[in-house]
């Protein structure tokens, strides 16, 4: 709504959740052009606007199709039909709360409506109606230069924190573990582009530490491949990442690899950050909290869905450690040995021993 009509307001949410490139959610939008969340309204809400918006027709009304029917029917007298599909085009209630940046259905058919007086270019109509059907999982982060979009990144954490104004590189950073494919993907800012790769070693067991390491290693070899002498600042949403790399910084007990379940990418991070180090090149590691609207994490996030797509592979070297598998309720598990394979073998062991029958499951 925002490219095709250059609409400036949002009526029918809070401030709160409003899409960051319009202006405010003011019930009255004089001579600018305004998005109307039909659906978000209340009925007196609905009611108080009718007056305005028969008035003008500088307005674009989305809604969802009438009753269980799902027929197509106009809320206004005023309204022409625009486009309507089903695609994901909504957020799950309360995203912001839950963490949740997936797209939903809601199960009902998205309906534009414009003025009757209005007028629609065939282009426009066509790129609404291909907009609403799109089935992505997650919506595209807006990283557009007007002054509220700046505005509002200055707002976030990584705003906050100065990020946008570093004089270095700035790498934003994801892992994604999804069916059992593991990736890794990262965001770098003053470029504007992004990569990814899948994860080996999926039969030793995914974790969401491995794909956040993954992730780190994948960014500094992209600095390292691009020969940049710049200083680099590395965002990720990983807990672990900063405590994992600590023990490794300056002087005190001898860390070792032994016992770490990603060695392998562990061991490749600390030689890229010690190349770095004797050229004297600075690296910054920051921590940043996930799905909170900064469009950083959400860039990097994106990037590391992309594997899905994605046919290079990487640190796929095996540890050679035993992996056991079992069968539960139909499914089959595998993983190296950890809490749940213990409990596990302790909970078969003790079902053998009480009740000796046959058929009893094994675990290999």
């Amino acid at each position: 709504m925002k490219g095709a009509f250059q609409a400036t307001k949002y009526q029918g949410d809070t401030a709160l959740i409003i899409p960051h490139f319009f202006n405010n959610a003011e019930r009255i939008w004089g001579e600018e052009i305004a998005t109307i969340n039909w659906s978000g309204l209340k009925d007196k809400e609905k009611l108080n606007l009718i007056p305005t918006v028969s008035a003008t027709d500088k307005w674009i009304l989305l809604t969802h199709a009438i009753g269980a029917s799902n027929k197509t029917q106009p809320h206004l007298r005023e309204a022409q039909l625009v486009a309507r599909a089903d695609g994901k085009c909504s957020r799950h209630k309360g995203w912001w709360r839950e963490e949740k940046d997936a797209l939903a259905t809601h199960s009902m058919t998205t309906e534009v409506w414009i003025s009757t007086r209005g007028k629609i270019t065939e282009t426009t109509r066509t790129a609404i109606q291909e907009a609403l059907e799109a089935d992505n999982t997650k919506d595209t982060p807006s990283f557009g230069s007007e002054d509220l979009e700046e505005i509002y990144r200055a707002g976030t954490e990584a705003g906050l924190l100065g990020i946008y104004n570093s004089p270095g590189v700035v790498y934003a950073t994801d892992g994604s573990n999804d069916k059992e494919v593991v990736g890794t993907g990262y965001y770098r800012l003053d470029e504007n582009r992004g990569g990814c790769c899948q994860l080996g070693r999926s039969e030793e067991g995914n974790s969401s530490n491995r794909a956040e390491l993954g992730a780190a290693c994948l960014a500094l070899e992209d600095t390292k491949r691009k020969q940049n002498r710049k200083p680099i600042t590395l965002l990720s949403n990983s807990a672990c990442f900063l405590p994992i790399s600590q023990k490794w910084i300056g002087e005190g007990k001898s860390p070792s690899m032994r016992g770490n379940p990603d060695a392998d990418i562990m061991r490749d991070i600390v030689q890229l950050l010690r190349e770095r180090i004797e050229q004297g090149l600075v690296t910054i590691f920051i921590k940043i909290k996930a799905h909170r609207g900064d469009n950083l994490n959400k860039l990097a996030d994106r990037w590391a869905d992309e594997v899905r797509q994605s046919e290079n592979i990487c640190c796929s070297l095996p540890t050679n450690r035993p992996i056991f598998s079992w069968t539960e309720n139909g499914t089959t598990h595998r993983s190296l040995m950890n809490p749940t394979v213990k409990k596990e073998l302790t909970s078969r062991y003790h079902d053998n021993n009480s009740r000796p029958t046959q058929g009893q499951q094994q675990i290999s």
